[in-house]
């Protein structure tokens, strides 16, 4: 084929050497081609390490996040034998020795009153009065009918005097002289009841003047001058005073049944108040119910509390030390407890910290702790508020105690 022809088809015919009638050289090209290619490849590479190792990574600390989160961190008591003077605290409430509401006896209206809360009074002393106007009119009519009742016994008496001479004469029959008799015993008993009726609204004239019934306090006042007050607990259902003898006081507590064998009168007990921390008072036990309340499995035991210098008040709320003597068993604190279906138990680790169940014998609850009289020895460490899923063999950690810090 001809030039021209290649040159138609255009194809490159052969030319002389050096001729520059060819396709331009590829080498350069691939090499361009071969190093982008490396290039992406590496990048590849170093992106899919750089997933493999943050994945890896990812992993260890979710590892270590869920080794962390599976510990569970408890906090331990030492079981410890029981000390001398063990005491059991219940709680109680001060009252007066005697403490009593006043009520009016009368109707009437407030007069005056003369002693106020706070007032220390002695017995028979004048606390108000009052007046009573209805009272006083009804003992004037009874005076009157009294005397009424008088004459007319006056009259029946010299009546059945006469006819009784008269009889003896046989001046009259013994009818009517028998009713002459019944006049006479008539007019006696209405005169009687002329008299008593009388009494009663004396009476109820002196309980115009309210005086104290005993030696204490006033800790309460509900009347004010012009007040209308009715007879007894009736009308406004209001007392007009409220007396309280404050030395000594007395308070009741409720001894458990575990307990009850333990006291006894004459016993010393110690009361401490929560606002008087440093004072101790000391008190006797005067009386015992003598029987449990079947209700309760508790016994009800009246201390008596000498209260000379008036710093103990009624109606506060105390705490009462009983002492229980001397035990052999060990204590635990009481939320060391573990109730399940085969008996009480406690949580005790040994020196690997792993949990080992034991179950024990209860003795006496003295309110934080409590006694234990098998299943532990001295110096175990105990769980304290061991949580319910808690098992046979687990591994625990014990958490450090925390110390409160003192903010500035």
């Amino acid at each position: 084929m001809s030039e021209k022809s290649h040159a138609a088809i255009g194809m490159h015919g052969s030319g002389p050497a050096g001729a520059n009638t060819g396709p331009a050289p590829r080498g350069p090209m691939l090499r361009i081609a071969r190093r982008s290619a490396l290039v992406i490849l590496v990048l590849l590479a170093l992106g899919a390490a750089g997933t493999v190792i943050a994945r890896y990574l990812h992993a260890r600390d979710l590892r270590a996040a869920t080794r962390n989160q599976a510990i569970t961190y408890v906090t331990t008591a030492t079981a410890q034998a029981g000390k001398d003077g063990e005491a059991l605290v219940l709680p109680g409430t001060l009252q007066g020795f005697i403490e009593s509401p006043i009520y009016a006896r009368t109707t009437g209206y407030v007069l005056h009153w003369k002693r106020d809360i706070g007032a220390r009074v002695e017995k028979g002393e004048l606390l108000a009065e009052l007046d009573t106007p209805e009272v006083d009119q009804q003992l004037a009519q009874a005076r009157a009918a009294r005397e009424q009742a008088a004459s007319s016994l006056e009259l029946a008496r010299s009546s059945a005097e006469r006819w009784e001479s008269l009889r003896q004469r046989d001046a009259v029959s013994q009818q009517e002289l028998d009713e002459r008799r019944s006049a006479f015993r008539q007019a006696q008993a209405n005169h009687a009841a002329a008299l008593a009726n009388e009494e009663r609204l004396k009476n109820l004239e002196d309980f115009k003047r309210i005086v104290a019934p005993f030696a204490g306090v006033v800790t309460r006042r509900n009347i004010d001058v012009g007040d209308l007050v009715d007879a007894g607990n009736g009308g406004a259902a209001r007392a007009l005073f409220t007396l309280a003898q404050t030395d000594p006081l007395r308070l009741y507590v409720y001894v458990p049944q575990t307990y009850a064998g333990l006291v006894h009168v004459g016993q010393a007990v110690t009361v401490t108040q929560s606002e008087l921390a440093a004072t101790r008072f000391v008190g006797t036990v005067s009386h015992t119910a003598g029987a449990i309340d079947t209700a309760t499995r508790t016994l009800q035991v009246e201390v008596s509390l000498p209260n000379h210098d008036g710093r103990l008040l009624p109606g506060a709320y105390v705490e009462v030390r009983l002492p229980v003597g001397a035990s052999t068993a060990l204590l635990a604190p009481s939320n060391s407890l573990i109730f399940r279906d085969s008996g009480s138990m406690v949580a005790v680790l040994d020196g690997s910290g792993h949990v080992h169940l034991q179950p024990v014998t209860l003795g006496r609850d003295l309110g934080q702790s409590i006694e234990l009289l098998s299943g532990v020895k001295a110096g175990d460490q105990i769980v304290l508020n061991p949580p319910d899923a808690l098992a046979e063999g687990d591994v625990v950690a014990v958490r450090p105690p925390v110390v409160a810090k003192e903010k500035s």
